[in-house]
């Protein structure tokens, strides 16, 4: 299916979501890479059967660069953004890279401050940046505010 961005929860505009849509598809195109965001707020949830709508993280699957943002707020207790990644992603973006995005712009802090839209948008972009970048490796997550241009825009 061609859907990156699903919310069952609307955390972002139209707009934010189609343009993170065309951010993941380029990155795909280009990469590889297959990154997907689904917006949920528990327990109204897809659950496991969003792996089977975007065909990822199956037993017998041979394509396994793949990572999952889910976002959710949980009644506004901890961080907003877990992360389903794929085993073929791991070398690029190893655990402590996950564990800093998280820690950058998942928590109840910052969400309050800037917003749930620009955590998921940072997040992505951050995502984006390191898979794109010439050594398509990262530790430490990049700024925020990457230009366009860099993320393939």
């Amino acid at each position: 299916p061609g859907e990156y961005v699903i919310q069952t929860t609307k955390y972002l505009t139209t707009g934010e979501a189609k343009r993170l849509g065309t951010l993941l598809r380029i990155l795909e195109r280009d990469t590889g890479y297959r990154v997907r965001v689904l917006c949920q707020n528990y327990p109204n949830t897809p659950g496991l059967a969003i792996r089977d709508y975007w065909d990822l993280g199956k037993d017998d699957q041979k394509d396994d660069k793949y990572v999952v943002l889910v976002v959710d707020t949980f009644g506004g207790k901890g961080n907003i953004l877990n992360f389903n990644v794929g085993e073929g992603i791991k070398f690029a973006l190893p655990n402590v890279f996950w564990t800093r995005l998280q820690g950058k712009y998942g928590n109840t802090f910052y969400v309050k401050e800037k917003g749930m839209d620009l955590a998921i948008i940072n997040a992505i972009e951050a995502i984006v940046s390191c898979l794109r970048s010439s050594e398509q490796f990262c530790v430490n997550v990049p700024e925020e505010g990457m230009s366009l241009s860099s993320l393939g825009l």
